[in-house]
């Protein structure tokens, strides 16, 4: 291995290499690649742990609250009609690699404030089925009173949340404050044990010329997310795929969030956010 990560936590797998952050063919935004052929790749480079998390299926009735791109709606997950092929291609694979590689199967699900019983019923209903899930915050409430997807494009982003584009520590609380409530969530017996790409909202700073820190009540918001998280006995999702966005080129989450959660003790896992085997290797070769 010969990418070397500047990174200040508890990993939760110390000396072993891992991604927890992994997405399949079946991914409508993704490479369309076999996700079999990153496995292989990662058993080569002597991986101990992947996690195939796809992009869970958005409720019913979610459709009716967004206000952005079709097309970033139409590729933001998977359908639920591709929920039992994606589960029985993730059985497959344990039965097949799963001699040389630990392999879990899981779903990153979206925290949507007004559809909490929705993510609750599909993860009752997934729940049995999956091993390590991650929660994340893909889309936010913007302008018109309806959600716009945050990492879609800086077109999107600009839409959807041109108002607050001059109030960089406002639109960043909002952010903060939606995935502070998604930890406080009571998802029941299958609640994701890790919080994806916590600072996502970064994605386009560059762009947009935001600053790289935080006034002192969003610092407060994140340090009540990471409180929450160690009381929760949760992980963070230390994603690399920041670093390789050309307005982001930073891991999520930044530096300062990293220190926060080890002072407070919260640990991590890493995650590549692979689409396909070329990502994969950019973040690990």
């Amino acid at each position: 291995m010969s990418k070397q990560y500047s990174i200040v936590g508890h990993n939760q797998y110390e000396g072993q290499l891992v991604d927890g952050h992994l997405h399949t063919e079946l991914c409508p935004h993704g490479t369309g690649e076999k996700v079999a052929l990153l496995i292989e790749k990662a058993i080569d480079l002597g991986f101990y742990k992947l996690c195939l998390t796809e992009h869970a299926p958005l409720p019913n009735g979610f459709v009716r609250r967004y206000k952005g791109d079709k097309e970033a709606y139409d590729t933001a997950s998977i359908r639920m009609d591709q929920v039992e092929p994606y589960l029985a291609l993730g059985t497959e694979l344990q039965r097949e690699y799963g001699q040389h590689i630990n392999l879990s199967v899981g779903f990153e699900v979206d925290y949507l404030p007004g559809f909490e019983e929705a993510t609750r019923e599909f993860l009752d209903l997934v729940g049995p089925y999956t091993g390590d899930n991650l929660l994340s915050v893909h889309f936010m409430p913007g302008v018109d009173d309806g959600f716009w997807c945050v990492d879609y494009s800086e077109a999107e982003f600009q839409k959807g949340f041109g108002p607050w584009l001059t109030k960089q520590d406002v639109l960043y609380r909002r952010y903060f404050q939606l995935v502070l409530e998604g930890v406080q969530t009571d998802f029941g017996p299958h609640t994701p044990v890790r919080i994806g790409h916590l600072d996502l909202i970064k994605k386009y700073q560059h762009h947009f010329n935001f600053k790289n820190t935080y006034d002192s009540a969003t610092q407060q918001v994140i340090r009540q997310i990471l409180e929450t998280l160690r009381f929760q006995n949760r992980t963070l999702d230390y994603n690399i795929a920041g670093l390789f966005k050309s307005n982001c080129r930073e891991m999520y989450p930044s530096s300062f969030i990293q220190g926060m959660a080890y002072a407070l003790g919260v640990p991590y896992m890493m995650g590549s956010d692979s689409h396909g085997v070329s990502a994969f290797e950019t973040a690990w070769v």
